[in-house]
């Protein structure tokens, strides 16, 4: 019988072509996989808790994988593991879980937070978006409170997207002012569509420069057309935050 292990990891995605391996591009997951598989030297997939797009970050993110053997050491598997990868790669613990738990279906949330910076910072060029124009906080929030009333996102969700459905359930979607002059955008759900949270953030933005009414994002969420949002928002600011697990799952 198999025992299967979580990995809860974060990444700065700045060098990658996202999560998911791909053929044409190099991945976390990929990365991830080759040194997982050196170290314990054997093949081992690893599957995520979502797929985060090329130049997303991930302040936490899980992954499961499964081994024949049990570990006997999770303390040196995880240090020696993180002397391997990159330095924008970190594990930060490796656990055993029951059969069934599963890092993607198993979850209920994610929540993701998107940083924008008023001023250029030579320090996180490539961890925040630049946004030089001025924008109405209060507009967006206003606008922001509208998605909490509807569950078909098709409008944000990128036009070739695999998906069965659109309908996801949003319970957060907040503005927050942060030191000075930035802001982040808070956004949870029990699930994402491909592009979503970038969409909606550049979408937002166009409110907030009066570009836009808030009937019309209204409008927008209602025509289920991504040809009548606005632009997606930059990779850089964008961070997976937080992925909620029943306690069944992780105590």
């Amino acid at each position: 019988m198999t025992q299967r292990y979580f990995m809860e990891l974060a990444y700065c995605g700045t060098q990658y072509h996202g999560w998911q391996i791909q053929p044409n591009g190099h991945s976390i997951q990929a990365e991830i996989e080759d040194k997982l598989s050196k170290r314990l030297r054997q093949p081992v997939s690893i599957l995520g808790s979502g797929r985060t797009d090329s130049g997303v970050h991930a302040e936490q993110q899980f992954a499961h994988f499964d081994l024949l053997e049990p570990l006997t050491d999770l303390e040196q598997l995880t240090y020696s593991l993180n002397a391997m990868l990159p330095p924008d790669i970190a594990i930060r613990r490796i656990f055993p879980v029951e059969p069934d738990a599963h890092a993607r279906f198993s979850a209920f949330s994610r929540y993701y937070r998107y940083r924008i910076t008023r001023q250029k910072d030579a320090f996180r060029p490539m961890q925040a978006y630049y946004c030089h124009f001025p924008v109405n906080i209060d507009r967006m929030n206003e606008a922001a409170s509208i998605l909490l009333k509807h569950t078909d996102y098709q409008s944000f969700s990128r036009a070739k997207a695999a998906v069965k459905h659109f309908h996801c359930t949003i319970d957060l979607a907040e503005w927050r002012p942060e030191t000075g002059t930035d802001m982040t955008f808070h956004i949870r759900a029990n699930r994402f569509l491909w592009g979503m949270v970038r969409a909606i953030v550049g979408t937002l933005l166009e409110v907030g420069q009066g570009r836009m009414s808030i009937a019309d994002f209204e409008q927008i969420i209602l025509a289920r057309d991504r040809k009548v949002a606005g632009r997606a928002a930059p990779a850089s600011g964008l961070f997976l935050c937080e992925v909620g697990y029943p306690k069944t799952v992780i105590p």
